[in-house]
């Protein structure tokens, strides 16, 4: 039986674990094996799962990635120990998501790749891998990444380097190790990401683009307006919901204080999902916050309930929250940024250009006079038609087979 391995930082937790898990979950019901890696956390899997290192490792790689800026080139003697481990299992398929996260030396792992000559895929989740630096570039609307990265405006960000700039190293190694297999498939999660890739220098290798799925049974239309009417102090007010696994600039939260500031607050009510203690504790008092949450439940709860979600992100892949809010029967406005509009259309919510409040406050009320219930039955027609789990990532199990059997 074919036996499927898969890199991931987290397993069966945070998105991308969640995404590996069900990729395990689909090759699984098809006979395969299925390993998942994790260096952080995890959840109970499916899949059988291999611990990549200690916590000391991913610490003093992230030290070292603060000092040296040499993000990916720690985690020496865990990879080696990874790498001993692949051997031993001898996997049909290596699946990479993000080695990006203290916990991966990709000199190391790459050379393993070549060597061993095992199909590769690799989920792009976001753009570190053809840079020399940051995993996103929209924010400050730089191209370097396409001749040559080097002094960093985004030094600063993740990975964040508090002293030197390796970023023109960076990309000089990661062009020559990346290239260094041939073996590959390159999965990115958007159109908008593909074409980026496209214009890389990854450019030699496969694109196919998959799409993210989500769990439609999950999150499906609940009736939970009451609900959470109750539990928040909501009764009357139009609910406007922001979710993010963490807030800041790059997501728009100072976008929701802005908005906020517009509301006429006897109408409109901000909730916003996702955000630290600190945060917390800096909202202005009418905005709703809620902690990060893990329970998928309340998620859903939270997006039946809601009149409109509002994704005013600078720069995304391929949000899983517009699809969570589609699939809860909720329309979705977003910035016209990277792939964040590849899941709306004009029956679905509203793109407007990124930073107009204004603009997002107009969709609001328009939205508000048009009544969700004219979005609720498109919103979840659309999430069972492009992005049921089951079909997307019976893709990845498509794309594996086509594969083996060249």
């Amino acid at each position: 039986m074919p036996v499927l391995l898969q890199i991931a930082i987290e397993a069966n937790k945070g998105s991308v674990g969640r995404i590996a898990e069900q990729i395990g979950e689909t090759v699984i019901e098809n006979g395969w094996t299925s390993y998942v890696t994790y260096a952080r956390e995890s959840n109970p899997s499916t899949s059988d799962v291999i611990k990549i290192g200690s916590k000391f490792d991913v610490y003093w790689h992230g030290l070292e990635t603060r000092i040296f800026d040499n993000h990916c080139f720690s985690s020496r003697t865990a990879t080696k120990k990874l790498v001993k481990l692949i051997k031993e299992i001898k996997p049909d398929i290596i699946h990479l998501h993000h080695l990006h996260g203290y916990f991966i030396n990709i000199e190391i792992l790459f050379k393993f790749l070549r060597d061993s000559n095992i199909p590769v895929v690799w989920t792009f989740h976001d753009c570190w891998a053809f840079t020399g630096h940051c995993a996103y570039f929209d924010f400050v609307g730089c191209n370097k990444w396409k001749t040559g990265c080097y002094k960093c405006e985004q030094k600063h960000e993740y990975p964040k380097s508090l002293i030197f700039d390796r970023s023109k190293k960076n990309y000089i190694d990661k062009n020559r190790i990346f290239n260094s297999i041939d073996n590959m498939v390159i999965v990115p999660v958007s159109n908008w990401l593909s074409d980026n890739v496209k214009e890389s220098f990854l450019k030699k290798f496969r694109c196919q683009v998959i799409q993210n799925g989500i769990d439609l049974e999950t999150f499906y239309v609940k009736k939970a307006r009451n609900f959470i009417d109750d539990k928040y102090n909501l009764k009357n007010k139009f609910i406007i919901l922001g979710v993010a696994s963490t807030w800041d600039r790059r997501k728009g939260l100072e976008e929701f204080v802005k908005l906020n500031g517009l509301l006429d607050l006897n109408l409109f009510v901000i909730v916003l999902v996702g955000l630290t203690k600190e945060q917390l504790a800096e909202m202005p008092q009418s905005i709703v916050g809620i902690q990060r949450t893990e329970n998928v439940a309340q998620l859903a709860d939270l997006y039946s309930a809601a009149d409109v979600f509002v994704n005013p992100t600078f720069e995304d892949t391929f949000p899983t929250t517009n699809l969570e809010s589609l699939a809860c029967g909720t329309p979705v406005i977003t910035y016209k940024t990277g792939g964040s509009v590849e899941s709306v259309t004009d029956n679905t919510g509203i793109v407007v250009e990124k930073g107009d409040v204004r603009a997002i406050l107009n969709a609001i009320e328009y939205i508000k006079d048009k009544g969700k219930i004219f979005y609720e039955n498109n919103c979840r027609q659309s999430a069972i038609s492009n992005f049921d789990k089951n079909v997307k990532f019976k893709e990845y199990f498509n794309l594996y087979n086509e594969i083996l059997n060249k």
